[in-house]
């Protein structure tokens, strides 16, 4: 439970016959995380830059307004998962007791166990940042993405988030497409120097959900760029929090589903 990656047999059928042979795949553990002593959430996740991934979550979840909120006590390792423990103002845990929820993620969905409409629909902030982004750069940075997804190249199923800026691509990967972001997110505020949303634009190599949007909104990122299909709530959230919204980036070519004025054509 302690790396990325599990080592399996295997055995492969074909039409050559069959073969038996070693295989890797990415870990899927349970991932706690508690608030001052009180458990908030279990995500399933790939153990990896759980550091990135606890300070992220905060973030991207509202649980803390800035990274300087957020302290990282403790990390458990046990049979059963990982408990992250962090510490966080009593401002900010007493607003967290009011929207507590049980939630146990999985993967495949961000919100399972919400326990009210409400609670699973809250109001997205404004995105302010001012990042222009030529096609050039987008088509720049999915092409670096593709060598560097170190787990996804060993095992195939695992999905990354990344962050381009003029420094470089900073990417982050996770069996779960919102823990991947979450990561980002966390990476970005602990990089030295932080990189701040309007330092350049944020790529996921899963589809456009609702959650991802909304992570992404509350980090502050301005662009947006999905190589996957959006969803009609990812496009209407993005559309009220002011984010720019671009899916279906796969060679020369994108769709703009929102506040375009942060892209140009030219480089």
């Amino acid at each position: 439970m302690n790396e990325p990656l599990h080592a399996v047999r295997a055995l492969r059928l074909s039409g050559d016959g069959r073969a038996s042979h070693d295989d890797r795949v990415i870990v899927e553990a349970p991932v706690a995380l508690l608030y001052n002593g009180s458990p908030f959430a279990v995500m399933m996740a790939t153990p990896d830059a759980l550091e990135d991934f606890a300070l992220g979550f905060a973030v991207s979840e509202g649980i803390v307004a800035t990274p300087d909120e957020f302290r990282l006590v403790d990390v458990v390792r046990g049979d059963d998962g990982i408990a992250l423990h962090a510490a966080i103002p009593q401002a900010r845990f007493d607003a967290l007791e009011t929207r507590r929820r049980g939630l146990e993620g999985r993967s495949g969905c961000g919100l399972c166990g919400v326990e009210s409409l409400q609670a699973a629909m809250r109001p997205v902030p404004p995105v302010t940042a001012s990042t222009r982004v030529t096609m050039p750069q987008i088509h720049a940075a999915l092409a670096a993405l593709v060598g560097q997804q170190p787990l996804n190249a060993l095992s195939g199923g695992v999905h990354a988030a990344a962050f381009a800026s003029k420094h470089g691509l900073l990417v982050r990967e996770d069996v779960g497409r919102h823990n991947a972001l979450d990561k980002l997110i966390g990476a970005m505020a602990r990089s030295e120097p932080a990189l701040r949303a309007d330092d350049g634009f944020a790529v996921v190599t899963s589809r456009a959900s609702y959650e991802i949007v909304h992570k992404a909104a509350t980090a502050g990122i301005g662009v947006l760029v999905a190589i996957s299909a959006p969803t009609d709530l990812a496009i209407r959230t993005a559309q009220a929090a002011g984010l720019t919204l671009a899916a279906f980036a796969r060679g020369d070519s994108l769709n703009v589903y929102s506040h375009p004025d942060r892209l140009e054509s030219a480089a």
